[in-house]
């Protein structure tokens, strides 16, 4: 159903008081649901949001799991059972760093070049149909935001703008053994 001038300017209305955070995902769901839905069209079996994320990830040139893990936001645990059912499905190859043996870097598998091939040319399409619908400006400005350098993370900056200070990380691996 085409969206008429009313529906557009208030979808224009709610975007402009949507946190910009929202409104980024939103984009992102965009793309992703387009790619999966083509890709679907093509012949490819889904793959779950987290793996379309975790293919992006190796994209743009992300190869450590535990890297990937934090990207995503999820537990170590969680990325090695997607990273697991990925390797079943032929999409990844998972191999020891040969620098750190606790460490798994991961990279796309050999078979897995048609689906990227067709998932590139997927993306560069709806590319064009969104330069169609906001203009080819817009989206050159949205690419050159993405890829500008952000800083520090918030964390850093709202406890700095704060004056407070930071937030103690997070324990990680295997608590200490009590002392006797």
């Amino acid at each position: 159903m085409a969206k008429t001038g009313q529906d557009r300017e208030e979808a224009q209305a709610i975007a402009g008081r949507q946190a910009l955070m929202v409104s980024m995902l939103a984009g992102v769901y965009w793309f992703d649901e387009a790619l999966q839905a083509r890709l679907a069209a093509r012949g490819w079996s889904q793959v779950t949001r987290v793996q379309s994320m975790v293919l992006a990830n190796l994209a743009s040139g992300t190869h450590r799991a535990v890297q990937l893990a934090r990207n995503l936001g999820v537990s170590r645990q969680s990325m090695s059972q997607t990273l697991a059912e990925m390797e079943e499905r032929g999409l990844i190859e998972v191999a020891p760093d040969p620098g750190d043996r606790r460490a798994r870097i991961v990279s796309f598998s050999a078979e897995s070049s048609a689906i990227r091939d067709d998932a590139l040319m997927i993306l560069q399409a709806l590319e064009a149909a969104l330069a169609e619908r906001i203009g080819a400006e817009a989206v050159a400005a949205l690419r050159a935001a993405a890829a500008a350098d952000w800083g520090a993370a918030p964390v850093e900056v709202a406890a700095a703008v704060a004056g407070a200070p930071l937030p103690p990380r997070k324990p990680r691996g295997r608590p200490p053994k009590p002392k006797a």
